[in-house]
């Protein structure tokens, strides 16, 4: 029979009374400040049914609450989170671990014996140290490769999402966007995902998440070494900005000497050179899929041939097409066949015989008088290969006018003054002789002379 917080009392004294909950770092979210309610002997543990102090907390925004299911002592004896029952160290189930550890579960199941076992190893932890494994992992030795492989290294607060709406399943709800919980359509009713319990995790039984996590690690891929056996050289990748050449020395150190360490900072990766291709084969099997380092899983894989590299993918430049772009026109149809026997051919060039060119005539003999030594100088005639057929050939040059003999303008003589009047006679009557002049001229088109007229009448 159970003991419950209410009915019996004599082993009140055994009951756990906690300051802080036991908790990975999944379930405590991404915030750094939480607020948690604290429930002394609030719920009965569900695998040893004693009461324990209950702690219930948000782990982030849009995301539901969460709270301890067992009692930290039971918590302690497999090296579980008290919420989601996982491994704090690798994030994996129980039986996933125990598999690759093989370790075998010494807890009892039957209602007293549980609460017997409970309390003895309750007194054994009191006396032990805190940063050690109690229970059955004390005994495991070093971590499998198994348990490298699956081991998750980063939170997934993907888990903390809140639960499926039941009422928008019925197309009921009537909270919209402010539904607590998820709108999504619910998982297959017959996935074995979706029948989970509390206790076959606990105690690594019938686990269909464990059975997937093992599943997974059968078909997982391996690493085959290259056919070139000069090929010592081991890519690592996905190293962070945290990552320096000295922890990739003194990890890839035991496995044989290094030769070099190139570090690729823009890319995130690193190639390490082997003097041997023993030493290399051994630490890409021991590192392939399981290398953990900075908490940060890092990528194994074989080095390249530089030469196989450069001429593959020469190759593929060779090989490779263009794809044709869609919504473009198709080729040209061919031309029609009478077009084809034809002068100007346009499928065979190679059989048309074109008439040679008519031979050019002869340069004609034209004599032409030496140049002086010191005189003007003549411009060149064209040369006779130039001049096109049937066209004789100029005649010669005629005389020109060297530059700077050239004689010089007319010379105009200046305007002479009017005649003066002869003596005595006045200015007056010299004025009325004198013809009718003319308005003043400003411009030499108000001039009507110039115009073509016949200027004024004689009166």
């Amino acid at each position: 029979m159970a003991t419950s917080k209410g009915a019996n009392t004599y082993n009140r004294q055994n009951w756990e009374d906690a300051e802080f909950p036991i908790l990975c770092q999944t379930c405590l979210g991404d915030n750094p400040y939480i607020r948690m309610t604290k429930d002394r002997f609030g719920k009965e543990c569900k695998i040893c049914s004693r009461p324990f102090t209950v702690f219930r907390w948000c782990p982030g925004a849009r995301m539901r609450f969460k709270k301890t299911e067992v009692c930290q002592t039971c918590s302690k004896l497999k090296n579980i989170c008290q919420t989601c029952l996982l491994d704090l160290e690798y994030g994996l189930p129980v039986q996933v671990r125990d598999h690759a550890l093989n370790l075998k579960d010494e807890v009892p199941k039957s209602d007293v014996n549980k609460e017997y076992y409970s309390q003895n190893m309750e007194r054994e932890v009191q006396n032990l140290d805190a940063t050690q494994p109690y229970g059955t992992l004390s005994k495991a030795q070093a971590p499998s490769d198994l348990l490298m492989k699956l081991a998750r290294t980063t939170p997934y607060y993907k888990r903390n999402r809140p639960h499926i709406c039941s009422f928008w399943v019925k197309g009921e709800c009537k909270r919209g966007e402010e539904c607590p919980y998820r709108h999504e359509k619910p998982t297959d009713p017959d996935d074995p995902l979706a029948d989970q319990n509390i206790k076959d995790r606990y105690y690594g039984i019938n686990d269909p998440v464990a059975d997937k996590l093992l599943r997974r690690a059968d078909t997982m891929p391996k690493l085959e070494p290259p056919e070139d056996m000069f090929i010592t050289t081991l890519y690592v990748g996905n190293l962070g900005e945290k990552m320096t050449e000295k922890d990739l020395r003194d990890y890839f150190y035991q496995f044989g000497e290094i030769r070099s360490v190139t570090m690729v900072s823009r890319q995130q990766c690193a190639f390490i050179q082997f003097t041997s291709r023993s030493a290399a084969e051994l630490a890409a099997e021991q590192s392939f899929n399981k290398l953990i380092l900075c908490g940060r899983r890092l990528v194994i894989k074989w080095g390249r041939s530089q030469a196989k590299a450069a001429a593959s993918a020469t190759k593929e430049g060779v090989e490779k097409k263009l794809e044709p772009v869609p919504g473009l026109p198709g080729a040209l149809p061919p031309p029609p066949e009478e077009l084809t026997n034809n002068y100007f051919n346009l499928t065979d060039t190679t059989n048309i015989l074109l008439p040679p060119p008519p031979p050019l005539p002869p340069p004609p003999n034209v004599s032409r008088p030496p140049l002086p030594s010191a005189g003007p100088r003549y411009p060149p005639p064209p040369p006779p290969f130039l001049r096109p057929p049937g066209i004789p050939p100029p005649g010669p040059p005629p005389a020109l006018r060297p530059i700077g003999m050239f004689p010089p303008p007319p010379r105009i003589p200046p305007p002479s003054a009017p005649p003066r009047p002869p003596p005595g006679t006045s200015v007056q009557s010299q004025a009325i002789k004198a013809p009718p002049t003319h308005p003043a001229i400003h411009y030499p088109s108000q001039d009507p002379q110039r115009m073509g007229s016949a200027g004024p009448a004689d009166d």
